[in-house]
């Protein structure tokens, strides 16, 4: 039998970075970071819900921490000329404070925008999420969220899996639909994955999403890439050049 692997964590280092990126001189300051990271997650969690939140990275330097929230509706976040980022930020500063008063980083929010929401995995289950707690039928909701992110260029595939008291039956079951290629153990497919819960007034159901973008190489892969020959394998020679023909004329 395999075993599972999730689908971001499985490229790392490959095509994917760290969400958290810092260093850590001992293991006190070790705690400390990986305390403030859970709050601040947690945090926003709670605090940008329905804001259609894909993403949120944390990035340390020596005198600050910058919290990149990638978002479809900037707007909401953001809200009329800054109040809203400008009260975020400050209740993240707040927050810092608390879970370590002796940190003495100042804390920086950026608001980056989500160009194709459809392309974002965490996106399209909170849109699913959405369609379930208005009532509407799972298999209407799965069908047309299907439909709408392949319309998008840039999607080749996508899979969608519920889990749970579908249509509020008594006994749980699970559901999926499937559409295009979802090639899980290609490390350079650009597969975003997303987990996202529905709480409904009969049970909470279980969204997993998988968006598949095609193939993506890393910044030394690609000059081999495009040096090599379209549609043709290496050359048996070692890649020697050919030798030069004659004409036919008299040495």
């Amino acid at each position: 039998m395999t075993h599972t692997v999730h689908p971001y964590a499985h490229r790392l280092g490959i095509i994917r970075d760290w969400r958290s990126r810092w260093f850590a001189g001992d293991k006190k300051s070790y705690r400390e970071n990986i305390k403030i990271d859970e709050s601040i997650r947690a945090f926003l969690k709670k605090r940008l819900k329905g804001m259609h939140v894909a993403e949120i990275e944390l990035e340390r330097t020596q005198s600050e921490i910058r919290v990149l929230v990638h978002t479809a509706r900037p707007g909401l976040v953001i809200g009329r000329s800054g109040e809203n980022a400008a009260k975020l930020r400050k209740e993240l500063t707040d927050l810092v404070r608390k879970a370590a008063p002796m940190h003495g980083r100042a804390v920086k929010l950026d608001i980056m925008e989500i160009r194709q929401p459809e392309t974002s995995a965490a996106v399209v289950a909170q849109m699913v999420a959405e369609g379930l707690e208005k009532r509407m039928p799972f298999r209407r909701v799965m069908k047309s969220t299907v439909e709408k992110v392949m319309a998008v260029r840039d999607v080749i595939g996508i899979r969608i899996v519920m889990s749970g008291r579908l249509g509020g039956a008594d006994m749980s079951r699970t559901e999926q639909i499937k559409k295009g290629r979802i090639p899980l153990q290609t490390f350079r497919a650009n597969i975003d994955y997303a987990q996202h819960e529905a709480n409904l007034p009969y049970g909470v159901i279980g969204i997993k999403v998988w968006v598949y973008l095609g193939e993506q190489f890393s910044q030394e892969a690609q000059p081999n890439q495009q040096s090599a020959p379209s549609g043709r394998g290496p050359s048996r020679d070692g890649g020697r050049p050919a030798p030069r023909q004659s004409n036919g004329g008299s040495r």
